[in-house]
């Protein structure tokens, strides 16, 4: 007999097709809710650069490139004109004060010192025509005192003599009065005569110092004059290393014209062009330092020069402690300028990232995952090794630091 058989209702099948898309819709629901939606890439860790973050102290420094200088130099300026006769001393050479570098001559100079010490002794002899005029009128005034003196010492004892024969009667009163009227005018003479001469001594004494004066002024313009002449021998105002340009025997030299200089040896400085962008930072007081052979030595700047040129202004650099031994005048050292006091910081190395994320972000890689993910951070000072980090990184993190152009807009890089 036929049975009727009953339908099943959970077949293996629709279990089967059941869980299936079960699973499609938890998968779809993982990938809507859950999934890592940013856009990865693939790189090989061979063609980037690691860097470790760290805490270290910050050093905010700029590399500069400077020129040794003597610390003083005296130039040499033709003090009269000429043709060369003798080179003495050559470019290079180490002089003392009141050596000889050059001997010149000029025939035309010669004749005009000559004219003018000729009419200087002219007006010498002058003036002292002009003293002897005054002490020949003093004599002659003195002379003329005398005269009167001695007629007063005739007349007045006759006067009185006169007088009081008169007062007996014993002489006419006409005679009387012609000895009197030669004692009165005598006595009026001796006293016109005095007063013309203290007068003219007086201005005589005024006129004599202005005399002196200008004899002095005139001997001492013939000295500078007849030192005119002496200027044609060149000579070292001071003691150093002597640089001139090639200087040949017949070639004329105008006054005036620079021809050479004198360095003093144990002097330097370092003349150093700074990128302008630094003149508000810069200030005098600020260290550097540099190497040569092995060891360092410290420099301190002395000098700002503000005007600026082709984008940059100079500075002057002296040292503070010894001078390296056998640095030369225009030798160029490479410096390691200090704009500020190091200070404790988390650094991170430079690279070529920052030409393509502007220092605004980073990849930051995790040893644990394989990969290097997209992080925001801040940067603050830089300096030729290290940025100052501010924000959004930790010490012994590893940020890639070589440049980014080839990783487009992916956020997660899977290095392998």
């Amino acid at each position: 007999m036929d049975r009727k058989l009953e339908k099943k209702t959970w077949t293996p099948k629709l279990i089967a097709m059941i869980s299936g898309g079960a699973l499609l819709m938890g998968f779809v629901v993982y990938q809507l809710a859950f999934a890592d939606k940013r856009s990865t890439m693939n790189v090989s860790i061979e063609r980037i650069t690691l860097a470790t973050v760290r805490e270290a102290e910050f050093t905010d420094y700029i590399p500069v490139s400077g020129t040794l200088e003597p610390g003083e130099t005296f130039f040499l300026d033709a003090l009269e004109g000429g043709n060369i006769q003798q080179v003495v001393r050559e470019s290079g050479a180490l002089v003392e004060v009141g050596d000889t570098i050059l001997m010149l001559s000029n025939s035309k100079l010669q004749l005009e010192v000559m004219e003018r010490e000729s009419g200087l002794y002219f007006q010498i002899n002058n003036l002292r025509q002009v003293r002897l005029q005054l002490d020949q009128n003093d004599l002659s005034q003195q002379g003329q005192l005398a005269e009167i003196d001695y007629q007063l010492s005739l007349l007045k004892p006759q006067y009185e003599r006169f007088k009081e024969l008169y007062g007996k009667k014993l002489v006419s009163e006409r005679e009387f009065e012609e000895v009197r009227e030669q004692y009165d005018y005598n006595v009026k003479r001796r006293k016109l005569t005095y007063e013309a001469y203290r007068n003219d001594s007086i201005s005589r004494v005024s006129q004599k110092q202005q005399l002196q004066d200008s004899e002095s002024r005139m001997n001492q313009s013939l000295d500078g004059v007849g030192r005119i002449l002496d200027n044609l021998a060149v000579r070292a105002p001071t003691s150093g290393q002597l640089s001139t340009e090639q200087l040949q025997v017949g070639q004329s030299i105008s006054p005036g014209e620079r021809y050479g200089q004198i360095d003093i040896l144990d002097k330097f400085k370092v003349k150093v062009p700074i990128d302008e962008l630094y003149l508000p930072r810069v200030y005098t007081g600020l260290n550097g330092s540099f190497s040569l052979a092995g060891n360092s030595y410290e420099l301190e700047i002395s000098k700002i020069y503000p005007n600026v040129t082709g984008g940059r202004f100079e500075v002057d650099m002296i040292f503070t402690d010894e001078l390296p031994e056998g640095i030369r005048r225009g030798q160029t050292v490479r410096i390691r300028l200090e704009l500020g006091e190091s200070e404790q910081a988390v650094l991170l190395p430079t690279g070529g990232f920052y030409k393509d994320t502007g220092g605004n972000w980073v990849f930051v890689f995790n040893p644990a995952t394989g990969k290097a993910e997209k992080r925001n951070i801040r940067l603050g000072r830089k300096n030729p090794e290290f940025y100052e980090v501010l924000e959004g990184l930790s010490p012994d993190e590893k940020v890639i630091v070589s440049g980014y152009e080839n990783f487009g807009k992916n956020e997660v890089l899977n290095l392998n």
